[in-house]
């Protein structure tokens, strides 16, 4: 065997222990992450099972429907409670959103500049604002100057939790979407408005669908803005300047009374606005994976139809 061959050898040997050693590291990576996420998954679905296990015997068509009865008496239901949780949200998400996205857009494709910067530090400490504060500021901004409790004031607090969640995810969403897309979008002529609205966006498209449900699974969840803000009603609605009631708010008085018919009304009550949510989720996905390349395959569509 001359020296060409023994170091041959000596290359597969060490070839063959670099490659089991990186399998083994390989391996104890996997079992560490995959024990996080069990770990991590096991007390949302002990809350899940307790939560559908107490509140389902309490779920029926009079108790999603009609309003509170008597204290204690275990009658009436969450109906407007239901009723202001989607209205309220749903206002949310119309101030909310629409400045989220468009700060993300700013930060990510115009924020290489002080402004920006500056702008991104603010919406970073924004988002640790304890809720009770944004709740406050709504409250002395707008329930004591017009003098009385309001929808415009709650929807106005959630907001200013939604936005700069909305923002960050956005901004994250937009930078992750390669380089190449916006220098092929200049290669062809078009304006850089152009390629961010119809060629980037559509891209981070799934990102950016992601951080508005966050958004809104955070505001669907908050009560102490709205005990500064909605107060709490046991009406359904009837204008945007009186008090409303919101599942929050209702779950929060609900667990206050001390009767087992108010408990078992209380934890009804959190299943039907964590179903809520998730039907939220689902929906709004459901509706986007449907509509896949809705923008993008336009813009294509709309290029082949010029060139022809």
């Amino acid at each position: 065997m001359n020296d060409i061959q023994t170091r041959r050898q000596e290359y597969r040997l060490l070839f063959k222990q670099n490659v089991a050693k990186r399998l083994f590291v390989d391996k104890i990576v996997r079992i560490i992450v995959f024990s996080c996420v069990i770990i991590a998954i096991i007390p949302l679905g002990s809350i899940l099972v307790e939560v559908f296990k107490n509140g389902i015997t309490a779920i029926s068509i009079e108790f999603l429907t009609e309003t509170p009865g008597s204290i204690g008496s275990g009658e009436g239901g969450i109906g407007p409670a239901i009723q202001g949780t989607l209205i309220i949200i749903g206002l949310s998400s119309l101030i909310g959103v629409p400045i989220g996205v468009m700060s993300g857009i700013f930060l990510s494709e115009y924020g290489d500049n002080k402004l920006a910067k500056s702008i991104r530090f603010f919406n970073d400490v924004f988002m640790e604002f304890p809720s009770i504060i944004l709740g406050i500021f709504a409250f002395l901004i707008i329930v004591l100057v017009l003098g009385h409790f309001s929808v415009w004031a709650g929807a106005f607090a959630l907001s200013l939790i939604m936005f700069p969640i909305v923002a960050r995810t956005t901004e994250e969403s937009l930078k992750m979407v390669p380089m190449t897309y916006r220098e092929a979008g200049t290669a062809l002529g078009l304006k850089k408005w152009i390629i961010t609205f119809r060629i980037v966006i559509s891209a981070a498209k799934s990102g950016m669908i992601t951080g508005i449900l966050l958004s809104v699974s955070r505001i669907g969840g908050e009560t102490a803005p709205l005990i500064m803000t909605i107060l709490g009603s046991s009406q359904f609605f009837s204008s945007m300047d009186t008090p409303m009631d919101a599942l929050p708010l209702r779950i929060w008085r609900l667990s206050l009374l001390p009767y087992d018919s108010a408990q078992l009304q209380g934890w009804g009550a959190a299943l039907v606005l964590i179903m809520i949510i998730l039907g939220i989720n689902l929906g709004v996905r459901y509706y986007f994976s449907n509509k896949k390349n809705l923008f993008f395959g336009k813009f294509i569509k709309q290029r082949r139809n010029t060139i022809k």
